[in-house]
């Protein structure tokens, strides 16, 4: 009696054991992704286009140990260039707490964070591409409250020398932190701030941003403000605001999205570079207003495959200069993610 009660409980230990073995196993294999944008592009001003290779961005994630994770990310072809974008090391001592180590984007804004295939447009917003734009080597902790409201906090330390002057010693030391609060499904509260010193002068950023999504649609708006210590350069203000409509499809497309943004910036400044005549910070990005109009086909689910058409509408007070790819322009853009 006790060995048809002791066999059957030992097989299916062992079985058990097996089976979390595998699971254990498949749960350390590390993970490859990639992420293809190839676009075409049309200025109707100048009459001319170009075919162009926007990201070929390949990454591996996985886990060495259930606490212990990490990532390296490349960019092959980031319009020509090969950038190194992250390489870090995350650490989860406990429940809802990371330690994030290494070469990150720092937790700063809503539409900064996105990766280039959860972008809704062809294009990053201003807040995003000039006005907002870090990565950097540092540390970063994050911390989700054990709370019915969900609250996630995210900050950190950081050189401030961006990603290729990692061996240089620093005096001050470049912050940044962030806050999302998810107050019902759907809605998105996000406040965040920064210190950045790239040069002999602190840039301070802060930034207000809200997104809702509900009923096919997502709408999101967000404003940031730059200062600049010793009123080396007059304050930046920027802001990006935008609606998406999906309409579900049920041949060769998954949906159909439909897209306006519009997306302003004044008068910025790197920190970095000097007015000659003045002494002062010199205009890095000249002050501008943009309208963008697109339409999304999304292949299989979206920011897997999507077909994305673009339309792009500068407006620059008199005086400001327009950069070559900064004016009006179509944007065809097939981005594919695996």
């Amino acid at each position: 009696m006790t060995r048809k009660i002791i066999v059957p409980l030992l097989a299916a230990w062992c079985s058990a054991a097996a089976a979390l073995a595998e699971e254990r196993k498949s749960s350390l294999l590390p993970e490859l992704h990639g992420t293809l944008r190839s676009r075409y592009e049309f200025q109707p001003q100048a009459g001319a286009g170009r075919f162009l290779v926007r990201n070929a961005r390949a990454s591996i994630t996985g886990n060495l140990l259930p606490v212990v994770s990490y990532k390296a990310e490349i960019d092959l072809c980031d319009q020509g260039t090969i950038k190194m974008l992250d390489a870090y090391a995350r650490i989860t001592p406990l429940e809802g707490f990371h330690i994030t180590a290494g070469q990150m984007r720092v937790p700063f804004t809503i539409d900064a964070h996105r990766s280039p295939h959860q972008q809704y447009f062809a294009n990053r917003s201003f807040i995003a591409k000039q006005v907002g734009n870090v990565r950097d080597v540092g540390l970063t902790l994050g911390y989700t409250l054990p709370t019915r409201l969900r609250v996630v906090l995210e900050g950190g330390l950081y050189n401030g020398t961006g990603l290729t002057g990692q061996k240089a010693w620093q005096r001050d030391v470049n912050y940044s932190a962030k806050a999302q609060v998810f107050p019902t499904d759907g809605l998105n509260l996000t406040l965040s701030t920064q210190g950045i010193q790239p040069g002999k002068v602190w840039m301070h950023a802060y930034n207000a941003g809200l997104y809702y999504e509900a009923h096919r649609f997502h709408i999101e708006g967000e404003y940031l403000l730059k200062t600049y210590s010793a009123h080396a350069f007059k304050p930046v203000h920027a802001v990006n605001a935008f609606v998406n409509y999906d309409l579900p499809l049920t041949r060769i497309f998954g949906k159909l999205s439909f897209l306006v943004r519009y997306d302003m910036m004044t008068d910025h400044s790197n920190a970095l570079d000097t007015d000659d005549a003045t002494g002062r910070l010199a205009t890095t990005d000249h002050a501008r207003q943009r309208l963008t109009g697109g339409l999304t086909l999304s292949l299989d689910r979206a920011f897997r495959a999507d077909l994305r058409l673009n339309y792009e509408k500068y407006f620059y007070p008199p005086g400001s200069t327009a950069k070559e790819a900064e004016r009006d322009k179509v944007v065809l853009e097939l981005m594919v993610r695996f």
